[in-house]
């Protein structure tokens, strides 16, 4: 953007976006930091709440431990720092529509052929359930694929100021 002669160059508009959120670090061991994402201040309020870990059955520690993750500490981090990780927007849109679409589309897709080939409820239900299994083990592997390739790996992007917290809105 062009200001009065001078290019302000702070937007890199070709880096992907980031999903933000701030983590505290629980624990180093040699190259690698452990990560307890902390929760926002709506987090717990909306209808998600029981599904996405805020809420739910078993002790506190018990639900941190489950949502634990591990980063790569190349900024020198050390137990008890809050940071502010991100993950590719994009990355999260494609797990998402593998964890979604390809099972639907297979369970859909097996369950019209079948109707079409025998024209019979069970044997469509039948296909229907095998295209579901189908597509969970496709998802599994593409999801996999993700991860070795390091596209859902969260990346360190600065440490928190203090009172920071996730903006939601």
């Amino acid at each position: 953007m062009m200001m009065g002669g001078i290019v302000d160059s702070s937007t890199d508009y070709s880096a992907p976006a980031l999903t933000e959120g701030i983590a505290q670090v629980v624990a180093v061991e040699g190259d690698m930091a452990w990560l307890v994402p902390e929760s926002g201040t709506s987090c717990g309020g909306c209808s998600s709440a029981a599904a996405c870990g805020s809420k739910g059955i078993g002790t506190v520690a018990s639900r941190l431990e489950q949502r634990r993750f591990q980063m790569v500490n190349d900024a020198g981090l050390k137990i008890g720092e809050r940071v502010v990780v991100g993950v590719s927007e994009n990355a999260v849109l494609r797990a998402s529509l593998i964890a979604y679409a390809i099972p639907l589309a297979t369970l859909l897709v097996s369950g019209g052929m079948a109707q079409w080939a025998a024209g019979h409820d069970f044997i469509t239900m039948g296909a229907m359930l095998v295209g579901l299994v189908f597509g969970l083990w496709l998802s599994r592997v593409r999801a996999g694929q993700m991860m070795a390739r390091g596209e859902l790996a969260p990346r360190f992007i600065r440490r928190a100021s203090m009172g920071e917290t996730c903006n939601l809105e």
